[in-house]
């Protein structure tokens, strides 16, 4: 199979008809083999009766229901764990990310070898307080603290390799990040490609300006994730046993120096520095011991159940 295209949706009842047709379109004028994973995000209105109907008319439709609303992240997850083509293609279900773009982010992935393409909506439609400006300064800082250059990580329109998608673990509200993600995994061939952004046809936008905070709060998470994640008693153990040995010395200085070089002085414990010494010693055991207790749960953890699935259409095995 060519192609799997993954949409994750929360209530896009209306559009949903407009882009099915509109993918089908570009599969058959391409002559494409390829799936449409719907992701139904818990949606409230008529998202999954439409895709029910969508499944019916086309078998290449599948869909995947959640009881309720997990995420984006969670979606992709789901449908990645499904997707069966050569290359998968993710897009928004809000009509923003235009189907006529697939054909060239399958021939980079096909015939350039890229691990990943991403979108860049470089000419945009969206607020330029509530959105545009918030986004340049989110994707700044995601270039400098991940080392991946691009200039839209938040575009939904993406293109991987099947092995890309098979390796990596999306979580959380990591989906902003899969390309660190892939390049945390070895996959280093990521590029960019500017993408046409339409103007949103139906409905309203389900992200307001807490995304861009929650967005830089997992920007921290992924860096130390990355940086540590796999061995946590090289940060806090580090980190604790200075902060240890700095109090212990000072302790040990301030015995010293009363029991032999000052010896009619104030007690220990009326000395400021004393309790200083004492609390970075218990800082330090803290430390160390939050960094072994990281190794032993890293060693110990099972994957939870992230989401719950309520029907399936088309993807059983």
């Amino acid at each position: 199979m060519n192609l799997s295209i993954v949409i994750p949706l929360l209530n896009e009842q209306e559009s949903l008809p407009e882009l099915h047709h509109w993918i089908v379109k570009v599969m058959q004028s391409h002559d494409f083999s390829y799936e449409i994973l719907f992701i139904d995000d818990g949606s409230t209105d008529a998202s999954w009766q439409t895709i029910s109907q969508l499944s019916t008319e086309n078998p290449n439709v599948k869909g995947i229901r959640f009881l309720r609303n997990y995420g984006k992240s969670q979606a992709l997850h789901a449908g990645f764990a499904k997707a069966q083509g050569d290359v998968i293609i993710t897009m928004d279900a809000d009509l923003q990310d235009s189907p006529d773009e697939i054909p060239e982010l399958y021939r980079l992935i096909t015939e350039d070898n890229y691990d990943l393409i991403s979108g860049w909506k470089k000419k945009r439609y969206d607020s330029v307080v509530a959105k545009n400006i918030p986004s340049k300064l989110f994707n700044w800082a995601a270039r400098k603290t991940s080392g991946v250059h691009l200039n839209d990580f938040n575009c939904g329109l993406k293109a991987y390799k099947n092995v890309v998608i098979k390796n990596i673990e999306v979580s959380g509200e990591m989906h902003r990040y899969i390309p660190v993600l892939a390049k945390n995994a070895g996959f280093n061939k990521i590029g960019e490609k500017i993408v046409i952004h339409q103007a949103r046809k139906y409905g309203n936008s389900k992200f307001g300006m807490s995304r861009f905070i929650n967005g830089f709060l997992d920007l921290i998470t992924i860096w130390f994730l990355s940086t540590f994640g796999k061995r946590p008693m090289h940060l806090f153990g580090l980190l604790g046993s200075i902060m240890f040995m700095i109090g212990f010395l000072f302790a040990f200085y301030l015995g010293i120096d009363k029991l032999f070089i000052n010896t009619s002085g104030r007690l220990i414990t009326e000395r400021p520095q004393f309790y200083l010494s004492l609390t970075a010693m218990i800082i330090g055991t803290q430390l160390f011991l939050a960094g072994f207790l990281g190794e032993i749960i890293l060693r110990t953890k099972n994957n939870e159940e992230r989401y719950k699935i309520s029907e399936e259409l088309g993807t059983e095995s």
